[in-house]
């Protein structure tokens, strides 16, 4: 089942040609959902401005997903995206959005941090690779006020993530102090199982967190605009 979610910008500028309609993002990562792979599925969800993907799907599933919709598309790497399927579709896949730096789509700055440590067989985490992202995107940011949606492949420490897990699921401390220093808007993350979980988006602060493991509609309004539909 493809989740659905509303989110009010707050920033009009994104809107100012769009006629009142809201920017739409399929957001997704670890699992494919099977309904994306359905034409009909596809056509009930609509055209969509943005594919957003956070990690551990198939090249060839981000393409015929780009292709499917016929929209550009904007990803990170999760701890599984390597080996020699990744290398044999290097030639028709997009690369991913630089870690730490920062993308423009669908009039939206967007940001992304891919898994901060080696991918793939014998992957492994590193608390200190996320800082550096952090820290980086945190002094790129520096003199802009532009809200951003930061997709990311784990979530912060202690929003979205299993805190309690023996480190492989647990989030990354220096993603929460990003959180904090910047307030995102909206922040996109997998990794989690949803099966672990009793909600898939939470907010903190100001910050929308979403898990988008398997697919989510996203929905981006215009500031007020959401009061009066």
């Amino acid at each position: 089942m493809t989740r659905h979610l509303s989110v009010e910008w707050p920033d009009p500028a994104p809107f100012r040609d769009r006629g009142g309609a809201p920017i739409r993002l399929l957001a997704i990562s670890d699992q494919f959902n099977p309904a994306l792979g359905d034409e009909r599925s596809r056509r009930a969800i609509g055209p969509v401005d943005l594919i957003v993907g956070c990690g551990d799907l198939d090249c060839d599933d981000l393409a015929f997903l780009a292709d499917g919709f016929n929209a550009p598309i904007v990803y990170v790497h999760g701890n599984h995206d390597a080996g020699p399927r990744w290398d044999a579709s290097k030639a028709y896949c997009p690369e991913a959005i630089r870690s730490g730096g920062e993308h423009r789509e669908a009039g939206l700055a967007i940001a992304g941090l891919s898994w901060p440590g080696r991918r793939g067989p014998g992957a492994h985490r590193s608390e200190g690779g996320a800082w550096r992202q952090a820290l980086r995107l945190a002094a790129g940011r520096m003199g802009r006020s532009r809200p951003l949606i930061v997709i990311s492949h784990v979530p912060p420490l202690g929003a979205g993530d299993m805190p309690s897990a023996a480190g492989y699921h647990r989030g990354f401390r220096g993603y929460a102090w990003l959180m904090g220093r910047l307030r995102p808007p909206l922040w996109l993350h997998g990794h989690t199982p949803l099966a672990a979980t009793t909600e898939w988006h939470i907010q903190r602060g100001s910050t929308t967190l979403v898990n988008v493991t398997g697919a989510v509609v996203i929905e981006i309004w215009a500031p007020g605009s959401m009061r009066l539909r």
